[in-house]
């Protein structure tokens, strides 16, 4: 397939996505890699992300919480926040398409191949938009906040489970997903 049959193909994609006005945030449903937990520093928590890195004090964690809300009335993110004494509050997140809570609905069929072809393009321009923090400036602009995406929600379940079991037993761990 060329560069110009695939920009046709993502024209079409998108302009079917405005049409029935799903709103897709380029995600793929499968990590590339296994998450892979291991021993880590005695004295902290250490998560490794496609988007970055994250390590924290465990004596200095605060709270560690995991929610999930609608964003927009078109995304569910299920969001992990990691609360702490210093001025920075962590939050790692899964974004998922309100419609993935339809299977067998036409426009969450839609939406999976949408995603399938938006990561099939980042691939062959080598982008990573799937692996990018998502952001509408001003209104998801968070000051002090420091903010990872995950790409499927076993990955946020694996990291929730990680950190919150660091904090209680107090033994460090390395959290690695990318």
């Amino acid at each position: 397939m060329n560069f110009f049959m695939l920009c046709k193909i993502l024209r079409i994609f998108f302009a079917s996505v405005v049409a029935v006005s799903v709103d897709l945030r380029a995600q793929t449903e499968s990590p590339t890699e296994k998450t892979k937990e291991s021993v880590g520093d005695a004295r902290f928590w250490q998560a490794n992300l496609s988007g970055g890195s994250y390590m924290v004090a465990l004596d200095r964690i605060v709270s560690v919480s995991r929610h999930q809300y609608l964003l927009d009335g078109a995304l569910i993110v299920d969001e992990v926040t990691i609360d702490t004494t210093g001025q920075a509050l962590a939050r790692f997140y899964f974004i998922s398409p309100v419609t993935d809570a339809a299977p067998g609905n036409t426009v969450a069929d839609l939406a999976k191949r949408g995603r399938e072809l938006v990561d099939k393009a980042t691939k062959y321009v080598g982008t990573e938009v799937q692996n990018m923090v998502v952001k509408k400036y001003p209104d998801t602009t968070h000051a002090k906040s420091i903010e990872y995406r995950l790409l499927t929600e076993a990955e946020l379940s694996s990291l929730y489970g990680s950190v919150q079991n660091a904090w209680e037993t107090g033994r460090g761990r390395k959290f690695n997903a990318k």
